[in-house]
């Protein structure tokens, strides 16, 4: 998968140290990844949350955080919507960010 924009998880870790590790874990992962369907990445993230519209919900550092992504299964793109607090992520619309 090719992962757009791995800066924006780079901004995220230096207001964020503690989540550093994990998003460098994922974004790893990521880019490695062949995910063709939702289900492929439910395989490997059973928290990880399908919501529509090609958006995925991942639970990031213990569920510390939340990361939104929109994937394109048929370009293997995945897209970063948003990375955030728990209470950041409440005042958001996970199906239109």
């Amino acid at each position: 998968m090719h992962l757009i924009t791995r800066q924006r998880l780079q901004q995220f870790w230096k207001n964020y140290p503690d989540a550093e590790g994990a998003l460098k874990a994922w974004a790893k992962e990521v880019e490695h990844a062949q995910w063709r369907t939702p289900n492929d990445i439910k395989s490997r993230y059973r928290s990880a949350d399908p919501v529509g519209d090609n958006r995925v919900v991942f639970n990031i550092k213990g569920n510390d955080y939340r990361l939104v992504v929109k994937i394109h299964y048929n370009t293997q793109v995945v897209y970063i919507r948003f990375i955030g607090t728990h209470e950041e992520y409440k005042r958001i619309d996970v199906e239109k960010i």
